[in-house]
């Protein structure tokens, strides 16, 4: 009998750190990732089993549509994305979109724009779901979903994927059965990506982050102004900045269109942003390069998508 917990590794790179450097020998690479979530929550309206309730206003509605949880996800794509995409632009920088696929169908122009400003779409799952109970051809269904959706509303398959939390068991297998995936990000364990394997292939996982994250907001987080965003998120870069000296991290930053792209949080974006862009040795870069940059430094060949196997077809609907 295998023992409660041997599946888990709770030493990481202890005591042997990869010999690896960011491009131009930079001390720090920084992950933006603006979470496309909007249309995707839970809403009667949609024909989902009952309405999201965690939004700006937490009252809940109960047996039928909740008209004001709606405007509140709808801000997102109407005022939010157009102030993100315009700080980011503005900087150069570009970023991760973790998309619902059920947000692209809806909203297919975020992606539009989002690829012609360079920045790369990756898979935040069908809906905004947890996949921890999802039975497996559920789960497969979700995946091949969202795969489809993104590459319909943005012309190319994502190869990164990013459940809401909590992934099942299973999630990290099935992604890399698909073929299509390079890397993902469930989970939450470290300051740097680092490779698994599965069935002889190879799989990245870049840890993702809640702290340095626009959720704290909401849900009694402690983030009541933007400059609790900015300071915290700085303090968190200039720590690993200064870590990065020796060997390389990573800080990742998440956003969600209908929290920091209000108009009193946005000047925290603005604040971390410039913040970083003042310091030499930064790597702003997308979840992809990133995990391509460690399967590189790793020694492992370049990842190409493989065949999908039959099973997994599915359109948008």
């Amino acid at each position: 009998m295998t023992a409660p917990g041997a599946d888990r590794d709770f030493a990481g790179y202890r005591g042997r750190m990869p010999a690896l450097r960011w491009p131009d020998d930079a001390r720090l690479a920084v992950s933006v990732v603006v979470n496309i979530e909007e249309g995707a929550e839970l809403s009667v309206g949609m024909g989902d089993e009952a309405n999201e309730a965690i939004y700006e206003a937490v009252e809940g509605v109960e047996g039928t549509r909740d008209l004001c949880m709606e405007s509140h996800f709808e801000y997102g794509t109407r005022a939010g994305w157009p102030r993100i995409r315009e700080v980011l632009r503005q900087r150069g920088i570009t970023a991760t979109l973790n998309a619902n696929g059920r947000s692209l169908a809806l909203s297919p122009w975020i992606a539009q724009e989002a690829v012609a400003d360079g920045h790369e779409i990756a898979s935040h799952g069908w809906r905004w779901e947890r996949h921890v109970h999802m039975s497996e051809a559920t789960e497969r269904q979700a995946i091949a979903r969202s795969v489809a959706a993104i590459s319909a509303a943005g012309g190319t398959a994502p190869v990164g994927f990013h459940t809401r939390s909590a992934p099942s068991e299973r999630t990290r297998a099935l992604l890399v059965e698909h073929g299509g995936f390079l890397y993902d990000s469930n989970a939450y364990n470290d300051d740097l990506p680092y490779v698994v394997g599965f069935d002889g292939h190879a799989h990245v996982v870049l840890p993702y982050a809640f702290d340095t994250n626009d959720m704290r907001f909401f849900n009694r987080g402690g983030f009541t102004f933007a400059e609790d965003f900015s300071r915290y998120c700085i303090a968190a870069f200039d720590r690993l900045y200064a870590e990065g000296v020796s060997a390389p991290r990573m800080l990742s930053i998440g956003l969600h269109l209908r929290i920091i792209g209000r108009p009193a949080r946005i000047s925290g974006l603005e604040q971390f942003l410039d913040h970083a862009l003042s310091r030499p040795g930064v790597w702003f870069a997308r979840r992809d390069a990133i995990a391509h940059h460690w399967r590189a430094g790793m020694k492992l060949p370049r990842w190409s998508p493989r065949q999908t196997p039959a099973g997994w077809e599915c359109a948008v609907s």
